[in-house]
């Protein structure tokens, strides 16, 4: 027969208000605390979640959004979210948008059925609409790596205009005019990155050949294609920056099956430092996002938006990013 918090109290000596105050969150007395985890312990006592969610109005249940789970950098980030959740006491609810908008948004209102305490997003849309059930329900929510455009939402992301930039520059610095870019035109991160990119290139004097833009999404599948197609041109680039990693990940095959050699042929800049830059030759430049950070910030700052009744003004934090050395540029 499972033990009851009588149970508890008889092993105690402590009262069943104290007991139930420090299962619902409450603060008691040090010795009190110690008494009461013994006791689960010894009686090997289970919270139930349900009637305790009914007293504090909580579940302790967070709900993660990604905009698709086939994602390497998303599960990696998940993997962070889920660690930093645990350690607080809080489990996850994961939901795949599928790259859909209109799955996004479904997700939302599954999620707030569930009566999940927050939300972290790393969002498919860059509109407002998909969230706005959430607010509507009181329910906080933290973006993840990219924010909506009216900026009316708590987010944690790095600086992907100055991250491009700089990778872009590092190619420049090794005497690199005719530098190609295979990048996203639909999400935000890609978009900005490819601003960095053309920051790098206006201020170096360099004139960006049409050809050299590679636009389209963010995906394994594109990246290959985009490669395929950048090394069938006639005058081509000496040099192309990957602007995340499903992108590098395909080009990179394209590559491969090419007579072409990386660096003698083509130098290769990419983005996000994971499993590919360890296991392929040459190891390749990449821009390195702080994956651990972004994913305990996140759920810090989350945690720090629960139960309170008050609004506060949205607040955005902005992570630094570094390049990995590698052997993947040559100098002209």
């Amino acid at each position: 027969m499972a033990a009851t918090i009588r149970d508890i109290k008889e092993q105690t000596g402590l009262s069943l208000a104290t007991i139930s105050k420090y299962l619902n969150g409450g603060n008691v007395l040090p010795e009190n605390k110690v008494k009461i985890e013994n006791a689960i312990k010894d009686l090997h006592y289970e919270v139930n979640e349900l009637a305790r969610g009914l007293v504090t109005k909580r579940t302790r249940t967070v709900g993660v959004l990604v905009y698709s789970v086939e994602s390497l950098f998303n599960g990696t980030l998940l993997r962070y979210i889920g660690d930093s959740l645990r350690k607080a006491g809080y489990g996850l609810l994961i939901c795949d948008s599928s790259n859909d908008p209109q799955i996004e948004a479904e997700n939302v209102n599954f999620l707030i059925s569930k009566k999940v305490d927050g939300i972290i997003a790393i969002m498919v849309s860059t509109e407002m609409d998909n969230l706005l059930p959430a607010k509507k329900a009181g329910i906080p929510v933290v973006l993840l790596d990219r924010p909506v455009q009216d900026g009316s939402i708590d987010c944690v992301k790095i600086d992907n205009r100055m991250a491009a930039y700089r990778a872009v520059n590092l190619l420049l610095k090794n005497n690199h005019k005719k530098i190609a870019i295979i990048c996203s035109e639909k999400e935000y991160t890609g978009i900005e990155r490819y601003k960095g990119y053309l920051d790098a290139m206006n201020q170096a004097g360099c004139e960006v050949d049409p050809q050299y833009i590679v636009a389209g999404w963010h995906s394994i599948e594109f990246g290959y294609e985009g490669m395929k197609r950048l090394i069938a041109l006639e005058d081509r680039p000496t040099a192309v920056f990957f602007t995340n990693y499903e992108i590098s990940l395909g080009a990179v095959m394209a590559i491969n099956e090419s007579d072409l050699c990386c660096p003698q042929d083509i130098s290769l800049m990419g983005f996000d430092d994971l499993i590919m830059s360890h296991v392929v030759q040459p190891k390749l430049y990449m821009v390195i996002q702080p994956m651990k950070e972004m994913g305990e910030k996140a759920v810090e700052m989350l945690l720090s938006r629960i139960g309170k009744k008050e609004q506060e003004l949205p607040m955005e934090i902005i992570l630094g990013t570094k390049i990995s050395d590698g052997n993947s540029i040559a100098p002209l």
